[in-house]
């Protein structure tokens, strides 16, 4: 599954000469949170091929992968920071 994740991640790049370093869909300049949004908004997949005819089924499962890794990177970092400003547990 971890290997399968990471192809999907491959999908998305950052460049700061695209839509200024946004994360988008390589070869696109589609931005993930755009096809994010447009899932919150209708997650109709007709509906979001319909609007953005360029992308794959395998574009959208890459954005929510992405998606999904940022979040949990996100929470990591700070049940780390928790941990940091915590100090020590007293008894």
């Amino acid at each position: 599954m971890k290997m399968e994740r990471r192809r999907d991640l491959d999908r998305i790049i950052q460049d700061p000469a695209i839509m200024v370093g946004k994360p988008v869909v390589k070869g696109t300049r589609i931005p993930v949170e755009r096809v994010i949004q447009h899932l919150a908004e209708n997650p109709d997949l007709d509906d979001l091929f319909q609007a953005f005819p360029h992308l794959t089924l395998d574009d959208v499962k890459a954005c929510l992968a992405y998606a999904h890794a940022t979040i949990t990177q996100a929470q990591e970092r700070a049940g780390q920071l928790e941990l940091v400003t915590a100090g020590p547990a007293r008894a």
